[in-house]
């Protein structure tokens, strides 16, 4: 009997303990939704946590925005919403964040750089589609590319422009160059090259450039300027016999890596580009020490031109340069399989109603004059009835959010969102669009894929400096193979259409 009484207890417990955790989820009489303000301005905050590349405690503008973005929350929507920015520690923003996520730390909305697919393999990231669906702001702003990648890959959100990265440099030691003329009017490899050659020679910049070039610790940015010239247009190359071979095994990387190790040799290429982060690439290139680098097209250009001409004033404004001209020309084809960086929202949140609502107030009227122009009297002044951006705008001041093509302001702009280099950018970037064929790899393949791309890697930096002499290529193309390179490839061959 007594067994019994325990049971009917437990049961009793259980089924109180079940009813309170439905109630908690609907509001009842005199209950607001979690996140939703009352009448009298009270009601229940929500807390999202949010990770995000740059938007730490430590940076002021960073707390300062979401602080406003905050106010404007309850102000227009009625959401009583409270950021929490997650910190991570300094070095490689991807390998940290995944030692957070793999931590057991997941904050409510993520930022990812690469890194997320294995993420969303473990079901800890949502599926955005139903909210977009569902959307008042956000399914009006997508652009077809966007649409494209979310059918394929629903975790990630990134509105923003088409934006490969372009070269840009000074334009004071750009004039400075006679081979200048030559290469905008004709960018051939050789004509990059002569460029090069004479900012090392000639050295504009009272006994600098010391290098002409470099890139964040490998080639990738160095690519978006040389690929399509040595043919390497897609991921995936159409042999003559009508089958497939992966670009970076092609007698056409070769050729590439040829030339940039004739770049390193002759101290064209900086050195140390292996080891550089992405902060001190801009250093070197702020400094002085590296003539060209890469730069995201459209505001990250910029901001660039902007830092550039507060170092050496109005006659180091930057000129965006075109890709090299060869077999082809162009940044790069696009990847439309998913985003490759971008926003998401943790399966694991409570809230992940309320993040959604975030995203898209921001994508509201209201929410782009926030993300997209900062704060009024500091980077822009509503005169005479239209918004006049000032100089603290264009050099300091980035979307956190979305970019659609046309800002839906309430007030009409007066002022261009862009200056001359991110216009110019973006002109080229579109100029030059074109589809990849990649494909997102199958599970299956996903292990042996990221130690064939280490492989690569490895060759590929050994080719570019020396240790490994270019004759072995055949000996890089047999190993990746053999790590799963001919099963990867089998699977291309049978299914890109």
């Amino acid at each position: 009997m007594k067994k019994l009484s325990l049971l009917l207890i437990v049961a009793m417990l259980a089924m109180v303990m079940s009813a309170c955790t439905s109630n908690s989820n609907s509001p009842g009489a005199g209950q607001t939704e979690p996140g939703t303000t009352q009448p009298d301005g009270s009601g229940d905050p929500v807390t999202l946590k949010i990770v995000y590349k740059d938007e730490g405690t430590a940076n002021p503008v960073s707390v300062k925005f979401f602080e406003t973005l905050e106010k404007s929350l309850a102000e227009d929507e009625g959401l009583n919403v409270k950021f929490e920015l997650v910190d991570l520690a300094q070095g490689s923003y991807a390998e940290n964040l995944n030692l957070l996520l793999l931590g057991g730390t997941i904050p409510d909305i993520i930022y990812f750089q690469g890194g997320d697919q294995q993420i969303a393999d473990q079901g800890l990231l949502e599926d955005l589609t139903p909210y977009i669906e569902k959307s008042t702001y956000i399914k009006e702003i997508m652009e077809p590319h966007n649409q494209t990648r979310m059918a394929s890959y629903p975790y990630l959100l990134w509105i923003k422009p088409l934006a490969p990265k372009a070269p840009v440099v000074r334009a004071d030691w750009f004039n400075a160059m006679e081979s200048s003329k030559a290469l905008m009017e004709n960018p051939t490899v050789d004509n990059y090259y002569a460029f090069f050659k004479e900012l090392v020679e000639k050295k504009p910049g009272e006994g600098k450039p010391s290098y002409a070039l470099t890139a964040a610790g490998d080639i990738a940015e160095i690519n978006f300027i040389f690929n399509t010239a040595f043919g390497l247009d897609t991921t995936w190359l159409k042999k003559d016999d009508g089958t497939y071979e992966y670009s970076k095994v092609s007698q056409n990387e070769k050729e590439k890596l040829t030339f940039y190790n004739k770049l390193y040799k002759e101290g064209l290429l900086d050195p140390q580009f292996i080891t550089k982060q992405w902060d001190t690439k801009e250093d070197a290139f702020y400094k002085g020490e590296a003539a060209v680098i890469t730069g995201t097209a459209g505001k990250i250009i910029d901001l660039y031109d902007g830092r550039m001409q507060e170092l050496g004033g109005d006659d180091a404004s930057l000129i965006v340069l075109p890709p090299a001209k060869g077999e082809a020309q162009g940044f790069g084809a696009t990847d439309v399989t998913k985003e490759a960086r971008g926003l998401a929202i943790s399966s694991q949140s409570p809230h992940k109603d309320v993040a959604f609502k975030v995203f898209d107030y921001l994508a509201s009227p209201k929410g782009q004059m926030l993300d997209r122009l900062g704060f009024e009297d500091e980077h822009y002044k509503v005169v005479d009835g239209e918004i006049e951006l000032n100089e603290k705008y264009y050099s300091e001041w980035y979307a956190r959010f979305w970019e659609p093509t046309e800002i839906q302001s309430e007030t009409p702009l007066k002022t261009p969102l862009l200056g001359e280099p991110g216009t110019e950018s973006l002109r080229m970037a579109s100029d030059y669009y074109t589809e990849d064929n990649n494909f997102i790899i199958p599970e299956q393949f996903i292990a042996n894929w990221d130690a064939m791309n280490n492989l690569y890697k490895e060759y590929s930096t050994d080719f570019i400096t020396g240790k490994k002499d270019l004759s072995q290529f055949d000996q890089f193309v047999e190993a990746w193979n053999a790590a799963g390179g001919a099963e990867i490839t089998k699977y291309a061959n049978e299914n890109i259409k």
